[in-house]
């Protein structure tokens, strides 16, 4: 396998990923405990190439996935091949850095305008008004 490139160019290089074969788990037949068809990509964040802002993000998630060494360790089990499984942990390390490359747009705090706070307390009075023609009337017992 080649290197792994980013939509935004950045690549990641084949030696700094680490790949380890192992047995599927669940139903497989006869082959699941012959032959080593799920594999666990490990990426250690600290020493890849990516950008410095891009790792503290990808540290800074709380997911399941990462050790608190700072290893990504994904883990692909759902294709009945090796090969096939190793592309989709690819495809899912891919997607995991492509998110971390998004940056959140920042909130722009706003105010309501003038027409929408009166509307709003109009609004309240109306209601108010429905529940008070509702109660009880007094001095007609």
């Amino acid at each position: 396998m080649s290197e792994l490139v980013l939509s935004n160019g950045v690549a990641i290089p084949d030696q700094a990923l680490e790949w380890q074969a192992m047995r599927s788990q669940g139903p497989g037949g006869q082959n699941v405990n012959k032959v080593a068809t799920a594999v666990q990509l490990r990426l250690d964040i600290h020493r890849s190439a990516l950008p410095e802002w891009v790792q503290q993000r990808l540290l800074s998630q709380r997911d399941r996935r990462l050790t608190k060494d700072g290893i990504l360790v994904i883990k692909a089990q759902s294709e009945r091949t090796q090969i096939a499984n190793r592309y989709a942990a690819l495809a899912r390390l891919q997607q995991l850095l492509e998110q971390a490359f998004v940056r959140p747009k920042t909130r722009v705090p706003t105010r309501p305008k003038r027409s929408a706070k009166r509307r709003r307390l109009e609004n309240k009075r109306q209601q108010s008004q429905k529940k008070a023609n509702r109660q009880r009337v007094s001095g007609d017992e």
